[in-house]
């Protein structure tokens, strides 16, 4: 049975930074309910991903970024078609989009958590301040898992940011 709210944490273990999203896992599963709850993670974003949205309420991305405005951003995803459609490693709007059109339906409601980040490098460790930005968005999580709710989500989400494509 799948569960209804599934957690994509995405990075490399081995590249520094690049570890947040696949930390942030390994938060939500030692400090929340995960009655409801699926955690999954890879090194990258594929075209297969797309088949884990089918049957979910909820979808939460997580990834590092050096592009992040905060110590983290959140922001609702809407499925768009980009130049990572053809790569080994997707963007998730392009994999919203995939799922768009191999079951001709919107996919669920889909959001990412973008954490700052600063150091990739191959053996590399997590850097000062990444570590403390994933504690920051640790939290967050764990608040919006607390309460899966679409408008809620929603609603944060415009707090913080407009829509990413």
């Amino acid at each position: 049975m799948v569960k209804p709210v599934l957690v994509f944490g995405y990075g490399n273990l081995s590249r520094g930074d690049d570890a947040l999203g696949p930390l942030l896992l390994e938060y939500v599963e030692s400090h929340c309910n995960m009655e409801s709850i699926e955690i999954q993670s890879d090194f990258q974003l594929q075209i297969e991903h797309a088949l884990d949205l089918e049957n979910r309420s909820i979808v939460l991305f997580v990834d590092a970024s050096v592009s992040c405005v905060n110590k983290f951003d959140f922001a609702m995803l809407e499925p768009a078609r980009d130049k990572s459609y053809t790569t080994h490693a997707m963007s998730p709007a392009a994999v919203l989009d995939v799922y768009q059109s191999i079951k001709k339906q919107r996919p669920p409601p889909c959001f990412l958590l973008s954490i700052k980040a600063e150091k990739f490098e191959l053996g590399e460790s997590l850097s000062t301040q990444a570590e403390t930005n994933l504690e920051r968005a640790c939290l967050f999580a764990g608040r919006l898992l607390q309460n899966p709710d679409i408008k809620a989500w929603r609603q944060q989400a415009n707090d913080m940011r407009q829509p990413l494509v």
